[in-house]
């Protein structure tokens, strides 16, 4: 495997992207804001096992991010990115300037709506989060036109809205998910990781103990409450809400509810890193 070309502008992509269209050759793409790490580099394996090219793009979307959130912080290192994929089958990096993707400046952009599920759980405590995210994820749709787009589960809402507007917008686009990529500890991957201390490392891993606590339980009420007791008894851990939702809707599943099946969705506060997480459950 060879390093992948890194290109900057619409121009220098559609060069390569439409000299593989005509040569017969399939794309699929990788979304990422980059500090790339194991469970990025398995989303690129994926797009490599569903296409003939697979095109990266790294962009910190500020759409996506509210006020007081982490976006100046955010960790941007294009060089390490680039060194993280050249053992990868990433065949090119696109990595754009804001004035890129919104050429009339981020707040002049028409946004896509997330709709109600896009203000539920993620996107009551971050507000427009989700439009952010999909005006940013169907702009760079446009620009690659790949054949294919693979997401992690970890972002488990994230994954759905996407989902959600491919169907709606008739997009000739197949999403592929892959499941959530963890550490030898359990706790699953994520850039933000890289703010916790040590401690606040450790206090995390209640997060991934919360959610086998609630894989053993018989049906929703009972996973919900055991994966709360968990993380209510984690110092240093604020939970910010623990919901179990129907993977069809992501609607939260009601008390008492028969359902075979349902997603425990996470999000909690440790120290001032946000963290997400999620499984599916089967009950009965």
């Amino acid at each position: 495997m060879t390093t992948p070309v890194i290109v900057t502008t619409q121009e220098e992509l559609e060069t390569l992207t439409q000299a593989w269209v005509q040569a017969g050759e399939s794309i699929a793409f990788v979304p990422t804001m980059g500090a790339l790490h194991q469970g990025h580099l398995a989303l690129v394996e994926q797009a490599s096992q569903n296409a003939d090219r697979v095109v990266v793009s790294i962009f910190v979307n500020p759409l996506q991010f509210g006020t007081g959130e982490d976006f100046n912080q955010y960790p941007r290192d294009i060089d390490k990115d680039a060194r993280a994929l050249g053992d990868s089958p990433a065949d090119l990096v696109f990595a754009p300037t804001v004035s890129e993707i919104y050429p009339e400046g981020p707040g002049a952009t028409a946004t896509q709506s997330a709709g109600v599920i896009g203000r539920l759980f993620e996107g009551a405590s971050r507000p427009g989060h989700f439009d952010g995210m999909l005006t940013v994820v169907y702009r760079l749709f446009d620009l690659v036109k790949p054949d294919v787009a693979v997401f992690g589960q970890k972002d488990a809402q994230q994954l759905f809205l996407i989902s959600q507007m491919v169907d709606t917008l008739a997009l000739p686009i197949r999403i592929v998910g892959v499941e959530t990529v963890r550490g030898s500890d359990d706790l699953a991957l994520s850039s933000r990781n890289a703010y916790l201390s040590p401690s606040e490392h450790q206090i995390a891993l209640a997060i991934p103990q919360a959610l086998d606590a609630a894989g053993v339980a018989r049906n929703s009420d009972e996973a919900k409450k055991n994966a709360r007791a968990v993380l209510e008894k984690s110092e240093g851990l604020e939970a910010d809400y623990i919901e179990i939702v129907d993977p069809d809707s992501f609607l939260a599943l009601p008390p008492g509810s028969p359902a075979h099946q349902g997603r425990l969705i996470i999000a909690a506060l440790v120290g001032s890193t946000r963290l997400i997480d999620n499984q599916l459950l089967t009950f009965g």
